[in-house]
């Protein structure tokens, strides 16, 4: 079905608003891979065909084969002859200082991009010369390279925390950001690369989906880092969807057009993303924080950095061990990045607060999702065409609510799309008119040729009655989406909210022999 802008909303997306900030130089790059695994090689030409990053800059180390290693193995597999080769090639330059260390003081070097077949994950020694904590992601490590002598333990500050700047003109000579194009699979790890490059010709819109965690005082921070998102979102017109209850997103819930997700506190994918279904958008970025969310990177169905890359995202962000929610990426900021025109890899070290710890960066590091988001330049796909109007219509009458409602109104009248509709009733809850919300969903509802797309506006309100206590509201819509679900997959999800807020009595017990 090809969907129409109308006119008003069109011309301002042609508009271009905001200057990007500048990229990371192609000159700027090295790739590091396994020269132990051919498939390794492979990828990192392709990458660097594809970027265009000079065939020089590739280092192929004799590596192991598993995604953890020892600290010495990692000292003298990776660290030293690293080290070596950005002396031997005069990439950066190394003064002492005045407790002996050699730190760089200049560096051509601003991004390493690790390869599929690299190690990722660092194992903790209980050796007493190396303290405590001192197990880590490679990446993170390499992060401090530039500086020699460093003891492992532990964490030291993120100089690029909270920065809004590009990190080519932050001047942190002895810092490298270190990303990752790795995956459960090769097939997979170079899909991230056509990924990244294809949506940055037309840019990433669809519906955001955030899943807070409410589990309690020491999951606020968490759960304020998203409520950000969505208000950020709502800000600037990218349609979001949000869960606030202490589950996560039930399985078979209805995602669609799903762009953006993120979400927290479960160790192993589930929801939606078990669905075989479920189709990201190309150029997805999911991130679901778990403190051990990257420890199978290259599984697809432990944690939830793998799986989430296996289902279609083309990036997200994890940890290989335990990083605390303090020391771990603040979504926030990151999201926050991202929609300035930062690369991946940028807005991922700005939002996050140490180095030599847990993280792992997976994607194109290079990727800027939001290349085009200010304007109507790039290929305009057919199914983006309802995002990229409302994005130009909160360009236009974000501080006039009623004229902003009347023109999406009006858009989705024209062009007979409920999309629109559905959108209007996302923004109204977000404002806290539920009773518009629930006149709008209902619109939209009747309005969609899709059973699950009808089924998800109906759970909008089964949403909005449990967030105000209306319990038996909330069950009386259940049962009607129950009689009209028969053979659909996310009839489950309506069957699991039945048990969540109507749960069946426990068995009778077993009389006592």
């Amino acid at each position: 079905m090809k969907y129409l802008i109308p006119t008003c909303l069109y011309l301002i997306l042609t508009l271009s608003l905001t200057a990007l900030p500048e990229p990371i130089s192609k000159n700027a790059v090295a790739i590091l891979y396994n020269s132990e695994v051919p498939e390794s090689k492979e990828l990192a030409e392709y990458y660097a065909k594809q970027r265009g990053i000079p065939h020089e800059h590739l280092v192929g180390l004799p590596l192991s084969e598993g995604d953890t290693i020892t600290r010495d193995e990692y000292q003298t597999t990776i660290l030293r002859p690293l080290s070596d080769t950005f002396e031997a090639k005069g990439w950066w330059a190394r003064r002492q200082d005045q407790e002996g260390r050699l730190v760089a003081v200049r560096n051509k070097i601003k991004l390493l991009v690790c390869m599929r077949g690299v190690p990722y994950g660092i194992q903790r020694h209980s050796d007493p010369k190396y303290g405590s904590n001192n197990e880590a992601s490679v990446d993170s490590e390499l992060s401090i390279m530039g500086v020699s002598e460093l003891p492992p333990a532990n964490f030291i500050q993120n100089p690029y925390f909270q920065k809004s700047e590009s990190f080519s003109q932050a001047g942190i000579a002895h810092m490298l950001l270190v990303g990752r194009i790795d995956g459960p699979s090769y097939e997979t790890s170079r899909r991230l690369i056509d990924d990244a490059i294809a949506a940055e010709q037309t840019g990433l819109w669809g519906m955001c989906y955030l899943d807070l965690s409410k589990k309690g005082a020491g999951y606020k921070k968490g759960d304020d880092w998203i409520r950000s998102i969505e208000a950020r979102n709502w800000n600037v017109g990218i349609p979001t969807t949000r869960d606030s209850h202490p589950q996560t997103y039930l399985t078979n819930y209805p995602f669609e057009n799903p762009s953006l997700y993120y979400g927290w506190y479960t160790p192993n994918v589930n929801g939606p993303f078990l669905n075989p279904n479920l189709k990201f958008q190309r150029g997805a970025i999911a991130i679901h924080l778990h403190s051990f969310s990257a420890r199978h990177l290259r599984t697809t169905n432990k944690g939830w950095s793998g799986p989430l890359l296996e289902r279609g995202a083309a990036a997200t962000v994890g940890n290989v061990f335990e990083p605390y929610l303090e020391y771990t990426h603040q979504f926030d900021i990151l999201h926050d990045r991202l929609l300035q025109g930062y690369s991946l890899i940028e807005s991922a070290y700005m939002s996050h607060p140490v180095l030599s710890w847990q993280s792992l960066v997976l994607g194109d590091p290079l990727y800027r999702p939001f290349l085009h988001f200010d304007s109507g330049k790039g290929v305009i796909e057919d199914h983006d065409r309802p995002y990229r109007a409302t994005r130009a219509a909160w360009q236009r009458w974000r501080d006039e609510p009623d004229t902003l409602t009347q023109k999406l109104r009006s858009a989705g009248a024209k062009t007979n799309n409920a999309r629109y509709y559905e959108i209007l009733g996302l923004q109204h809850r977000f404002k806290g008119q539920l009773q518009e919300a629930v006149v709008i969903f209902t619109s939209a509802s009747e309005l969609y040729y899709n059973p699950a797309a009808r089924l998800r506006c109906q759970l909008h309100i089964v949403d909005m009655y449990r967030e105000i206590n209306k319990k038996d509201r909330a069950l009386e819509v259940l049962q009607g989406l129950l009689k009209g679900s028969e053979g659909m997959e996310e009839a489950s999800t309506v069957k699991s909210l039945l048990n969540i807020l109507n749960p069946p009595p426990p068995p009778p017990a077993k009389p006592k022999q």
